[in-house]
């Protein structure tokens, strides 16, 4: 039990820590757009849509600057972070879109997000760590 405990605290520290802490916030946002949006008449899809790209862009910042600590503004360093996030955001977009699709004749936006999100969170933590934001001047 005690390895089992050792290897949860090893998994849920530093970054790790910052980036699910991050990335909950986000999600709460995200839901409030939402249901705001569902409210004011949007479409699942569409309020998903608006959910995702406002929850990009506060999320891009506090990842790069908050989880992996990465100060680095240069434009050398930031035009191919932004690339390569864009790339991702757009693969993750079109998937979001397709789970929400898919689902939403029988669960709420709000599941069908969930679960996309879910999906996402785990390439997008390893992707981050070793490519988008890795610093090997750190390491």
């Amino acid at each position: 039990m005690n390895w089992l405990m050792s290897k949860f605290a090893m998994i849920f520290s530093g970054s790790n820590r910052r980036y699910l802490v991050i990335g909950i916030t986000v999600y709460l946002f995200e839901l409030l757009v939402i249901v705001v949006a569902e409210h004011r008449g949007a479409s699942a899809v569409l309020a998903v849509g608006i959910s995702f790209w406002l929850g990009l862009i506060v999320s891009f910042i506090l990842q790069k600057v908050v989880t992996f600590k990465d100060k680095r503004m240069h434009h050398k360093v930031l035009i191919p972070q932004l690339a390569a996030f864009t790339g991702l955001v757009l693969f993750n977009f079109c998937f979001t879109l397709g789970v929400t699709k898919l689902l939403s004749p029988g669960l709420p936006a709000v599941v069908s997000r969930t679960i996309a999100l879910g999906i996402t969170t785990c390439w997008n933590l390893y992707l981050y760590k070793t490519h988008i934001f890795n610093n090997p001047l750190a390491n």
